[in-house]
C-alpha cells in the first residue's frame, strides 16, 4: 500500500486524447477552460493563472506581489524546500519562523516575531491539507502592510471558517504535481485577488510579453500545456469526491490508532488530508517495520530546510526540530479502501507496540 497514488482513469486519458487528437483549437483553450473552472470551484471571487508547476506558481505569486531583492519574506522551516526556493529565485531573504506544534503550519505569533523593516510578505503553509490560522495572518499582514502569500501546494479543497485556502492573500499557489490530492501530472495555478496581479502573473509566465508585444518585464517559460490543462478539469470535477475518501480513511485511521498522535482538526479548519501525518517515537524504525507488513511510509521532511546546505543556518526552531524527528505520513488517500485502512491500523499497532516492548 503506497503512502502516494494517483487517481487517473479513462476520463482523464480519453480528455487527453482529444486535446492530440484535434488541430483546429488554438493552444491555450483549454488552460483558459480550466483557468476559470478552478476560479469558480474556489467561489468565483479570484482570478487564477494557470502554470506548469506548483513552485512556478510560488515564484511568479511572489514576484507578483511585489517581492524581489532587498527583501525578506517569513517562512517555516518545516516544509518542501521549494517554498523557500521560490523565494530566493525572486532574489529575496527567507525569514524562518517556527511552526504551530499542533498543526504543523507556521505559527503567526513566531512569524510576526521575525518581521523587520525588510519583511515584504508573510507566506504560510496550508501544509499536509490542514489550513493555517488564517484570521491570524490576515491581522497581521494589515497590521504590518506586507503581502500574504499562501502556499496552498498540497491544500486542494482545503478550507479556513468555510472559505477555500488560497484566496486570502494576494496570490495563492497550488500543484498538480502526482503526488497531491489532484493531478495534471505536473503544474500549478496562481490564485490573484484582483485583475491587476493576475496580469503580471500571466507576464511572467509568458517571457514577460503581455498582448503579444514587446517584454515588459524579464519573465519565463511557465505556461502550462493544454494536455494537463485538460487532464485538470477532470480532476477538478473529482475532486470533492477524491477528498471525501481521504476524510473517510482519515477519520477510520483516527479511531484505530492507538500509539501515535493523530492530526488534530480545529472547528474552523476543513482538512483534506493530502496526507496522514502522525507523531510517534522513531518514525524510521516503526517505517521499516511497516515495510514489512506490506504499508509504505515515510518520514515527509527528513531534514528542516534551514539544515539543508543551501539555506544553513544555526537558529533554534524547537517545534519544527521536534516535528522533524517525531513525524511518519500514512496512506490515506482515495486508492486504499475500508479493508486497507483496518490493516493500517493493525500493522502501525503492531509496530508501535514492538517499538514500545
Amino acid at each position: 500500500m503506497p503512502v502516494t497514488e494517483p487517481q487517473i482513469g479513462t476520463d482523464e486519458r480519453d480528455a487527453v486524447d482529444r486535446v492530440l487528437r484535434d488541430t483546429t483549437q488554438a493552444p491555450g483553450h483549454q488552460v483558459a477552460l480550466f483557468e476559470e473552472e478552478y476560479a469558480t470551484y474556489l467561489g468565483g471571487s479570484a482570478t487564477c493563472v494557470a502554470v506548469n508547476s506548483g513552485s512556478s506558481a510560488l515564484h511568479l505569486g511572489l514576484l507578483a506581489a511585489g517581492v524581489g531583492h532587498g527583501n525578506e519574506v517569513i517562512v517555516p522551516s518545516y516544509t518542501s524546500v521549494a517554498t523557500v526556493n521560490s523565494v530566493a529565485a525572486t532574489g529575496a531573504t527567507p525569514v524562518f519562523a517556527d511552526i504551530d506544534p499542533d498543526t504543523f503550519c507556521l505559527d503567526p505569533y513566531a512569524a510576526e516575531d521575525a518581521i523587520t523593516p525588510r519583511t515584504a510578505a508573510v507566506l504560510p503553509v496550508h501544509l499536509f491539507g490542514q489550513p493555517a490560522d488564517m484570521n491570524a495572518f490576515i491581522r497581521l499582514a494589515d497590521r504590518h502592510g506586507i503581502a500574504l502569500v499562501e502556499d496552498a501546494c498540497q491544500a486542494h479543497g482545503a478550507a479556513w471558517n468555510r472559505r477555500k485556502v488560497g484566496t486570502f492573500g494576494t496570490v495563492g499557489a497550488f500543484s498538480f504535481s502526482h503526488t497531491k490530492n489532484m493531478s495534471t501530472g505536473d503544474g500549478g495555478i496562481v490564485v490573484c485577488a484582483d485583475e491587476t496581479t493576475a496580469a503580471k502573473v500571466r507576464a511572467l509566465r509568458e517571457q514577460g510579453l503581455a498582448k503579444c508585444h514587446d517584454g515588459e518585464v524579464v519573465g519565463l517559460n511557465a505556461r502550462m500545456t493544454d494536455v494537463a490543462a485538460a487532464m485538470g478539469r477532470v480532476q477538478l470535477h473529482r475532486l470533492p469526491g477524491f477528498n471525501r475518501v481521504r476524510r473517510m480513511n482519515a477519520a477510520l485511521l483516527t479511531m484505530g490508532l492507538r500509539r501515535v498522535e493523530t492530526p488534530p482538526q480545529p472547528d474552523e479548519a476543513w482538512h483534506v488530508f493530502q496526507q496522514f501525518v502522525v507523531r510517534c517515537e522513531n518514525p524510521s524504525q516503526v517505517a521499516a517495520l511497516l515495510a514489512q507488513a506490506g504499508v509504505e511510509a515515510t518520514v515527509p521532511y527528513a531534514t528542516p530546510v534551514h539544515r539543508q546546505d543551501a539555506y544553513a543556518q544555526r537558529i533554534s526552531l524547537p517545534h519544527t526540530e521536534r516535528a522533524v524527528a517525531e513525524t511518519l505520513s500514512l496512506p490515506v488517500h482515495p486508492g486504499i479502501a475500508g479493508v486497507d485502512v483496518r490493516s493500517i491500523v493493525r500493522a502501525v499497532n503492531e509496530a508501535t507496540a514492538t517499538r514500545a516492548a
